[in-house]
């Protein structure tokens, strides 16, 4: 079947939703959910979206001078400029579409701190702000007649010269995007999406590792997708593990203890009860999430612990019970009382700097191509994000590309010449065996070889693992029915393989990066 719409928004979170409402006065909006519209990093969020609103203590340098120094100053400032100048616009924007954020008896907005602000300037609502965002944007998408829902849809290739038989190159000029090859997984058919726009705004690739704390949708799907058709990705192999997941093996993804904690007092300890955050930063436990996560990393493998803990047991228990009501359940549930007991963490994979090249604009290097939000690479985060920038990134982004967007989308009209989804001589693959098992090599070469530290001779044997699980995938992909699970799978070793090379091209330890063999940013 040929669909044909003036966007196609491929992810439902707030930087694919929020790009949603702000065209759909103009045109017809196809929104591509690989599962339900609750299923994208942005509802599991905890801690909250950054902003200058409070400007009798803070304003718009802080903020910016607070990204570039956790960014390790290799940012794009202009990208840094737009998204802390631009943010208290598109929080009222948030307001206006039924978000409610957190206020004070007096009426002012209830602030957090996290790790690396100078001052509290993070919106929250309680401590599940993303949740609230979500469902906030949810019900206006759900109610805008010129949107469009595809709920269980799995976008597999973007469209471009080369489904026209031309030969596409990295260095082709004027690559072009016509629309997506999408597969209703109801039906198990390949539809053709054609568009004057296509959005990319498919989140991270964190379900890459064994620990994360992203939901298990996130296998880099947008990006590799890019890769593919020839388009710029960059900055890969900044991974930021979150510092504080709970530790309860057998979670998969790990539940997240905000940042926020950390801000509003906790403090974090060794297997022995001391603290050790000050032997490592003078800012300690609101130190960094890189060197936060570094510190852990090396006292569980000095200790030979499998986690470290957190303690927010001197704060008083009400006032914690108020501020972090579902992780007090959540943990209660299994057994821990934190205003009494110690949390039990250990880092995993949280969040990608890096991603799909954009401008300002938050075009891709493929024409009629945008990316939004973590699968983008916009330069704000630089070498590692600042914490509860990613939210405001999106909406900030979002909004540049519906205005780019909208000025030229009367330039652009439908290819019709594109041949639809060709799976003649394919089977119904099942050895479903085949893909699991080779998804679980991913994520053990990922957390062994690509992880918090990491070593020339740690990526070698990645790269070349990852090599012989590209050729296997690949030849089974060739003859098999188009399914979720087998182009998940191939693109999360698209995105290993890009981690992995994007860090052996970074000759220093910058951010997020950290290398055994070259101990040092360059600049030093």
């Amino acid at each position: 079947m040929i669909y044909k719409y003036d966007f196609l928004v491929i992810g439902s979170g707030i930087a694919g939703m929020s790009f949603a409402l702000k065209v759909a006065h103009k045109g017809k909006v196809a929104l591509i959910c690989k599962a339900g519209l609750e299923d994208a990093n942005t509802y599991f969020a905890q801690g909250g979206i950054a902003s200058v609103t409070n400007l009798a203590v803070d304003n718009f340098e802080k903020h910016i001078e607070d990204t570039l120094i956790a960014g390790d100053q290799i940012n794009d400032r202009a990208a840094v400029e737009k998204v802390v100048r631009e943010a208290p616009g598109q929080i009222k924007e948030l307001i206006r579409w039924g978000v409610e954020f957190d206020k004070k008896e007096n009426g002012e907005f209830d602030l957090h701190r996290e790790g690396g602000h100078s001052e509290f300037r993070i919106l929250h609502h309680k401590d599940n702000t993303g949740a609230e965002i979500q469902t906030s944007l949810i019900k206006a998408v759900t109610s805008h007649p010129n949107i469009t829902i595809f709920k269980n849809h799995f976008a597999v290739e973007i469209i471009t010269q080369h489904h026209l038989g031309i030969i596409v190159t990295r260095y082709t000029p004027g690559i072009k995007c016509f629309g997506a090859y999408v597969l209703d997984e109801n039906s198990g058919e390949v539809n053709t999406f054609l568009s004057k726009v296509t959005v990319m705004a498919t989140g991270g690739c964190e379900a890459v590792y064994c620990n994360t704390t992203s939901p298990l949708v996130a296998t880099g799907d947008g990006i590799a997708m890019v890769y593919r058709a020839k388009g710029a990705v960059k900055d890969m192999e900044f991974i930021q593990f979150h510092p504080t997941a709970l530790y309860h093996p057998g979670d998969r993804p790990s539940f997240l203890i905000t940042e926020a904690m950390r801000g509003y007092g906790a403090v974090l300890r060794g297997l022995d009860g001391k603290e050790f955050m000050q032997k490592y930063d003078p800012r300690l436990s609101l130190a960094p999430r890189d060197i936060v996560a570094r510190a852990i990393d090396n006292e569980m493998k000095q200790r030979g612990g499998d986690h470290v803990y957190l303690d927010v047991t001197h704060k008083d228990p009400e006032e914690t019970k108020r501020h972090f009501p579902n992780i007090y359940k959540h943990c209660l549930d299994i057994g821990i009382d934190i205003t009494k007991e110690y949390i039990p963490v250990v880092p995993a994979a949280h969040y990608l700097c890096g991603g799909i090249k954009v401008n300002l604009d938050g075009e891709s290097s493929i024409r009629r191509l945008y990316a939004l939000g973590e699968c983008s690479c916009t330069g704000l985060h630089g070498g590692n994000r600042l914490a509860s920038n990613s939210l405001i990134e999106a909406i900030v982004y979002a909004d540049a590309a519906a205005k780019h967007a909208l000025k030229v989308l009367d330039r652009y009209d439908f290819n019709t010449d594109i041949p639809e989804w060709n799976d003649e001589g394919t089977i119904t693959n099942e050895e479903r065996v085949l893909i699991t098992q080779s998804m679980k090599e991913v994520n053990q070469i990922m957390e062994s070889y690509v992880g918090i530290v990491r070593s020339n001779v740690r990526l070698t044997r990645a790269w070349n693992r990852l090599d012989i699980l590209y050729e296997e995938t690949e030849s089974l992909f060739k003859r098999s029915k188009a399914s979720r699970e087998i182009c998940e799978l191939r693109n999360m070793i698209n995105v290993g393989y890009l981690i992995t090379r994007q860090a052996m091209e970074r000759k220093e330890s910058r951010g997020l990066h950290y290398t055994l063999d070259y101990p040092h940013p360059s600049n030093q």
